[in-house]
């Protein structure tokens, strides 16, 4: 039993010499997948275009809800004709009448504005997704060409957060192995004069219309 147990202790031993010489002969570099997301003229460019569609979205739904306003006004004022006692029973009938299919238009619009902000919304988080998902891929594409360059086995990405979000996966680099600014280069070497402007919006934000 003890011979048995020394061989257990001396393979364990072993194999752990075996991880940490494959660790070291392992070249790893870090790369801030958010920074670099961040500082892609792509992304400004998208950011632009959802922020001038969500806008373009709020203008038409400004003018559903000013439509919407004056039709309530209406309502309001063949109430008032409705219940008006001055007025002949044949009046005050087709007044009845009136607001009945006011309610019912207004039913209609408040249908149609509930509709848009519901397809506004689905659409211009479908194409922020979109959007996103092709440049990250753009961006992997970057690193990984970068990493092969260079010999790395393995990239980590120092952005990137646990599974409990208490910490960040890699809690320390150096930064002597560290691609993003590299990278970042690489991304932006065809971006168009003006596009990298700091003023620009950098990041896509919640982009539904509000009620």
């Amino acid at each position: 039993m003890k011979k048995l147990m020394q061989i257990c202790l001396l393979s364990a031993s072993l194999a752990g010499c075996a991880i940490a010489a494959s660790a070291a002969e392992q070249k790893i570099a870090t790369f801030n997948l958010q920074k670099a997301f961040d500082s892609y003229y792509k992304t400004r460019q998208s950011t632009l275009t959802l922020h001038q569609d969500r806008d373009e979205a709020l203008k038409q739904r400004d003018q559903m809800v000013e439509s919407f306003k004056k039709h309530d006004q209406e309502r309001l004022k063949l109430i008032e004709t409705a219940n008006d006692q001055s007025l002949s029973p044949a009046q005050r009938d087709r007044s009845k009448k009136d607001l009945d299919d006011k309610v019912a238009q207004m039913k209609f619009e408040q249908q149609n504005l509930n509709s848009f902000d519901d397809v506004t919304a689905s659409r211009l988080m479908e194409r922020r997704k979109r959007n996103t998902d092709n440049i990250v891929q753009e961006i992997r594409g970057v690193v990984s060409a970068r990493a092969k360059a260079a010999g790395y086995s393995l990239v980590l990405d120092s952005s990137g957060e646990s599974a409990n979000n208490m910490a960040l996966v890699v809690l320390y680099s150096s930064g002597l192995d560290d691609l993003t600014d590299a990278v970042i280069k690489d991304l932006n070497a065809a971006a168009p004069p003006g596009s990298l402007d700091t003023n620009s919006p950098s990041r896509a934000n919640a982009l539904t219309p509000q009620k």
